[in-house]
C-alpha cells in the first residue's frame, strides 16, 4: 500500500514537472530572466581604456603601473535566491471550480521553482499555516526542485490556521543575503480582516525593504459572491464554525459581496500602501496570462 502511495505520488510530481517545465519552455523563461536581476556586478577584468567609456570605472593603480589608461570591466552578478513562502492553511482546500486553491498555488510555485533553474537561481521553501510546517534551504538541481515541488503538493499541515507575521518573522530571521520572495496565500485571515491587515503592515514594510516581495493572492470566485441555490451551511476552514445562510435573500447575497470587496480593497491598500508588488489570482482564470502580464507591467516599470 505505501508502495503504491510512493507511486502516485512521484507519478504526479513528474506530471507537474512536465507540465510546468513545458509552460516554462514556451512562455515564461524570459519574462522571468528580463524581471528579476542579480544582486549586484562582479568584477571580470581590466583592459584599455576606448573614447567613451565611463570615467569613474578607470582603474587608476594599473593606469600608474602601465602608463595607459585601463578601465575595470564588470559583470552582472545573475545568480538570485528565490524563496517560495506557500499558505498551506485549511482555506487554501477550498475550490468550487476545477481546481481548489492549495492547488494553484502549488503549480504557480513549481512554474516559478523551474523558471529560477531554468536561469540557474537557488530555490528555497516557507510553507506555513499558523506556524511555519516546513522549510526547506535554497538550493539547485533536479533533484531539489523536484523534492520542492513533492513538498507542495503533499505536504500534510499540522494545523489549519494562518499567520502571516510569523511567516514574515521566519524570512527575515533565516534570509540574511537579499532574495525574492514570492509569499503566496488566500489571505484569508483570522478575526478582524482590517485590524489584521494593519497589524500586518510594519512586517510587510521590513521583508519588503530587505527583499524583493512579491504578495501573490490566490481567491475563488465563490469567496466574492454566492449562488442562488436557498439554504446552504457554510464552515470556515481554519476554526470549523459553520453558519446556515439563506443565498435566495438578495440582502445576505449583496451584504457577502460587499464584505468580501472590502476585504478585497483592505488588502490592494495594505499590500501596495507599503510599496510591495501585489499579483492577484482566482482559480477559474488560468494563471499564465496575469503571470505573464505581471512580468511585463514590473519589468516596463524598473525600466523607467
Amino acid at each position: 500500500m505505501e508502495e503504491k502511495i510512493t507511486r502516485e505520488i512521484l507519478a504526479k510530481v513528474r506530471q507537474v514537472e512536465v507540465r510546468t517545465r513545458r509552460l516554462v519552455d514556451d512562455s515564461l523563461a524570459g519574462s522571468y530572466h528580463s524581471v528579476f536581476k542579480g544582486r549586484g556586478m562582479n568584477f571580470d577584468e581590466v583592459r584599455e581604456y576606448v573614447p567613451g567609456d565611463e570615467i569613474r570605472t578607470i582603474d587608476w593603480n594599473v593606469t600608474a603601473r602601465t602608463g595607459t589608461p585601463h578601465v575595470k570591466k564588470f559583470t552582472e552578478e545573475r545568480e538570485l535566491t528565490i524563496l517560495l513562502a506557500i499558505d498551506i492553511s485549511g482555506s487554501g482546500r477550498f475550490g468550487s471550480g476545477h481546481w481548489s486553491k492549495r492547488e494553484m498555488m502549488a503549480e504557480l510555485g513549481s512554474v516559478l521553482a523551474f523558471s529560477a533553474v531554468r536561469n540557474d537561481d537557488k530555490v528555497g521553501l516557507i510553507l506555513f499555516s499558523d506556524f511555519v510546517e516546513l522549510y526547506i534551504p535554497p538550493g539547485k538541481g533536479h533533484s531539489h526542485i523536484l523534492r520542492v515541488i513533492r513538498e507542495i503538493l503533499f505536504f500534510q499541515p499540522r494545523s489549519r490556521g494562518t499567520d502571516i507575521n510569523g511567516a514574515l518573522d521566519f524570512i527575515n530571521r533565516v534570509t540574511r543575503r537579499k532574495c525574492v520572495v514570492f509569499l503566496i496565500s488566500d489571505f484569508r485571515l483570522p478575526g478582524d480582516f482590517a485590524a489584521t491587515m494593519e497589524a500586518m503592515r510594519p512586517k510587510l514594510r521590513i521583508t519588503g525593504r530587505r527583499h524583493d516581495l512579491i504578495a501573490v493572492s490566490v481567491t475563488d470566485p465563490r469567496e466574492h459572491r454566492l449562488p442562488d441555490v436557498g439554504w446552504i451551511t457554510l464552515e470556515d476552514a481554519e476554526t470549523g464554525e459553520q453558519v446556515a445562510v439563506n443565498t435566495s435573500d438578495p440582502a445576505i447575497r449583496s451584504a457577502y459581496e460587499r464584505r468580501n470587496s472590502e476585504q478585497e480593497q483592505q488588502l490592494q491598500h495594505t499590500i501596495r500602501g507599503t510599496g510591495i508588488d501585489l499579483l492577484e489570482l482566482s482559480t477559474d482564470i488560468p494563471y499564465v496570462t496575469p503571470l505573464l502580464k505581471f512580468f511585463g507591467n514590473r519589468r516596463r516599470r524598473m525600466s523607467r
